[in-house]
């Protein structure tokens, strides 16, 4: 089977992939804005050709001529057309290479995917099971259609990649491989760094991982170096033939001639790649030059990392890394009353302000179990880790019994999940590990059975044993395990610390696994709490613990903490200890109470923060509400965007910019200040003022069916106060035109994702500068750079959503 084969290739050898399509057939007389894939249809002899080339250049395998094929652009009669003539078209020529050389080489075609154009909810309007069923349609047809691989590219969010690995896995036995661009800082899109991309799709089960489109192989290979690092599969990388530029003629040209591409391919080799090709501006005498220059070139064995690894949508937090790692419990409501109101009420907004407390305090990761019986469970968990998600960066443990809440919050959640817990109970284990198999993650596994829970260390080893022997035969490895070997209450039992300190150290010497522990348990029923639990932590670290369910606000186990790491040498130069103790000095432990739960430690502080300006920050939207009405009572609605609401986003602003916060958090910052803003509504009806600093026009321009970024710039600029008129995608230049002079607007936005329709965005631009002079234009979009956007003679080039802020505010005058 030619799927197999290929794998068998990859794992011998260097494996080339072909170069680009949209540019090249753009040279051949493909109109702006007009759709390549349709060219399967209208112009096959070409595609034929051009597939044809890149396998006689060297290409093993060559992408489909699908990449927008999906059914955001077609009928399901046009898609299911498209794809089939796609895949019949690259066979086609995949037999005339054959007879051209006698078939020497082994040759592939991978059904080619792209992004769907919009973003997924809560940030955009399509539902995530919706992205997967649209998927799963050009899986299904590209599969029957003889595809020999799968490839996910260009992507530039992590749910989205899910989607779509997803759809390809539930509907294929295809070989699954992803591509995702990246920024020059090493970021995705909506924040995702390489080793967090690493953690999901290796959880998922892809064949391969890696980078396209976005820049040239000079500008990728520090985040090439860092896939090596942190993957166990092979890496594949397809850089853009350097940055697009326009040249004299007006045509779009990239920096990078095939010999220089080339010499930049072989550093990549040289740095752990194993798949190599072209994406943007790549053409066969490209490839053709990078199969010659690499032909000498042995590639890099890959290694299995063996690391524990969890993640966020944007980062991943390795288990069982020299620091060990804290997970916050407070999302539980064992012994909490205000939790178990809340969620019989439904208030989401006291769960989210346990979210953002713990992560302010140091926990890692955020521990999230919902479970009271007269809820539903699994509706409940879903929800909320969905909406902590929207305020939270950091990655979740999904705590439940309920195998099908656990599936239904795993399925959806934006990463790869710690998931608590599995049993050594037949029952259990015949429930979880399949799931953990499926969707990925690390299985917190607890030391009992059918018989409960061994009263020595003899019998929670042996029960960890049997745990990790039936993971072995669901695919899972030791590093997918975290054993729990339980804590037991000192106060019925002397010897229940010693015990469970003694399966710790076994289970990391003998098993070589991973330990957790829920560490206060030790101390229930007894006084001041915090004391034995700080002691009991100190002992199970020095005994090889690494991780701990724990209330990241006690001040003995966060001292605990932090001096191990000190006096273990693990935190260079004492830098945490001394922060931490700087934020520690003011609290003290109230000696002899009763204290059921621990003291605070005092969170980082957040400079002049009002709850409205906090509840902004925290991307709470039905706080945001309430507390803009109470501040406007008592000082007026233009008060509460002046003095509230504005600086507020300016700081969101300024630290997505540098980098501490992502679009998910911008976007939930933007859309809570836009509940502050409609709650004052009827308050300015009294007040002299508008509400809206000027109006923007925003279009995606002819030809491009992609929302993303104007959608996300739609979202900012009403958070900050102006009034948007937002035409949609694929809008004619004379219908922006139109909407400038009817709206009286002195701003247009214009966006374009690809390459092939930026004639369309410079012709807009010269169209509105010549009838409408005093308008300014500011033009964005992945292919775009400034000078691209000088070249065209836009007025203002803006990389993302903020800059387009900074546009506004110099043309109304604000900034």
């Amino acid at each position: 089977m030619r799927s197999q084969q290929l794998l068998c290739d990859i794992a011998a050898g260097l494996v080339r992939f072909d170069g680009g399509t949209g540019t090249v057939l753009a040279s051949r007389g493909l109109k702006a804005g007009e759709r390549p894939e349709k060219w399967n249809l209208t112009h096959p002899e070409e595609i034929v050709d051009l597939h044809k080339g890149y396998f006689l250049a060297g290409a093993n395998i060559v992408k489909s001529n699908t990449f927008g094929a999906n059914r955001l652009h077609y009928t399901e009669e046009e898609l299911a057309e498209l794809i089939r003539a796609g895949i019949a078209l690259a066979k086609e020529a995949r037999d005339a290479a054959d007879a051209c050389d006698g078939g020497k080489a082994h040759r592939y075609i991978a059904l080619d995917i792209g992004p769907l154009g919009v973003l997924l909810e809560p940030y955009g309007t399509l539902s995530f099971e919706t992205a997967v069923s649209y998927f799963a349609e050009a899986v299904r047809v590209g599969s029957a259609a003889g595809a020999d691989c799968i490839l996910i590219e260009t992507m530039t969010d992590a749910y989205e990649t899910k989607a779509a690995v997803l759809a390809a896995k539930e509907n294929s036995t295809l070989p699954v491989f992803v591509t995702n661009t990246y920024d020059k800082n090493g970021k995705m899109m909506t924040g995702a760094d390489p080793e967090a991309m690493t953690a999901l799709l290796e959880g998922l089960s892809v064949d391969a991982i890696g980078l396209n489109c976005s820049t040239g192989p000079v500008e990728m290979l520090s985040v090439v170096k860092r896939l090596v690092a942190a993957a166990s599969i092979p890496v594949i990388v397809n850089p853009n033939a350097g940055l697009p530029r326009v040249d004299d003629n007006g045509n779009t040209v990239y920096d990078l001639s095939p010999a220089d591409f080339a010499s930049a391919v072989r550093e990549i080799v040289s740095a752990g790649a194993r798949i190599i090709g072209g994406c943007c501006g790549t053409t066969p005498d490209y490839i053709r030059a990078v199969t010659e220059a690499t032909a000498d070139m042995t590639p890099c064995v890959v290694t299995k990392k063996h690391r524990s690894v969890v993640s966020s949508y944007t980062h991943a937090v390795e288990i069982g890394g020299a620091r060990p790692v804290l997970i916050g419990e407070r999302i539980n409501p064992t012994g909490k009353k205000k939790l178990k109101e809340a969620l019989r009420a439904g208030d989401i907004d006291h769960i989210l302000s346990l979210a953002e407390k713990q992560e302010n305090e140091g926990a890692q990761i955020l521990d999230v179990n919902v479970g009271l019986p007269e809820i539903d469970e699994a509706e409940m968990l879903s929800r909320v880790v969905r909406e902590i998600q929207s305020v939270s960066n950091l990655p979740l443990q999904i705590d439940t019994g309920d195998p099908v809440a656990m599936e239904r919050a795993l399925r959806l959640y934006n990463g790869k999940a710690l998931l608590n817990s599995v049993s050594g109970k037949e029952e259990s284990m015949a429930a979880v590990f399949p799931l953990a198999k499926k969707y990925g993650g690390v299985v917190v596994a607890l030391t009992l059975d059918e018989s409960g829970i061994p009263e020595t260390a003899d019998g929670r080893v042996e029960i960890a044993r049997k745990i990790l022997a039936r993971a072995k035969e669901y695919g899972l490895s030791e590093e997918d395990l975290l054993f729990d070997p339980l804590t037991l209450t000192v106060s019925t039992d002397k010897n229940a610390p010693r015990v469970t300190l003694e399966a710790i150290r076994r289970i990391r010497e003998e098993l070589k696994c991973n330990t957790s522990l829920g560490v206060s348990n030790v101390s229930f029923g007894l006084p001041t709490r915090d004391f034995l639990n700080g002691t009991f932590f100190s002992l199970a670290l020095s005994a090889g613990l690494n991780a701990a369910i724990m209330n990241p606000a006690s001040l003995e186990m966060q001292k605990s903490y932090h001096a191990y790491l000190a006096l273990m040498g693990i935190d260079e130069g004492c830098a945490d200890y001394i922060d931490f103790t700087a934020r520690a000095e003011a609290f003290s432990l109230p000696t002899g109470a009763q204290t059921v739960g621990a003291a605070p430690v005092a969170p980082a502080p957040v400079a002049d923060s009002s709850p409205l300006k906090a509840a902004i920050l925290g991307g709470r939207a039905e706080k945001c509400a309430l507390e803009a009405e109470t501040v406007a009572r008592a000082h007026g609605a233009l008060y509460v965007v002046e003095q509230e609401i504005i600086p507020a986003l300016d700081t969101v602003g300024k630290e997505f910019e540098s980098g501490k916060r992502f679009l998910p958090q911008l976007l939930s910052a933007a859309e809570a200040a836009k509940a502050a803003f409609s709650a004052l509504s009827p308050y300015f009806e009294s007040e002299k003022g508008a509400v809206s600093k000027g109006k923007v026009i925003l279009a995606t321009v002819k030809g491009d069916v992609h929302d993303i970024g104007k959608n996300i710039v739609k979202v900012v600029l009403e958070s900050y106060g102006y009034t948007v008129a937002d035409l949609g995608r694929d809008v004619p230049p004379e219908a922006i035109l139109d909407a400038a002079r009817r709206e009286n607007a002195a701003l247009v936005g214009l966006s374009a994702l690809m390459t092939t329709t930026v004639p369309a965005m410079a012709e807009t631009v010269a169209l509105l500068h010549r009838e409408l002079p005093a308008v300014r234009v500011a033009v964005g979009g992945a292919v775009l750079t400034q000078d691209y956007a000088d070249t065209i003679g836009a007025d203002f080039y803006c990389k993302d959503a903020i800059d387009t802020v900074h546009a506004a505010e110099r043309v109304y005058g604000q900034g």
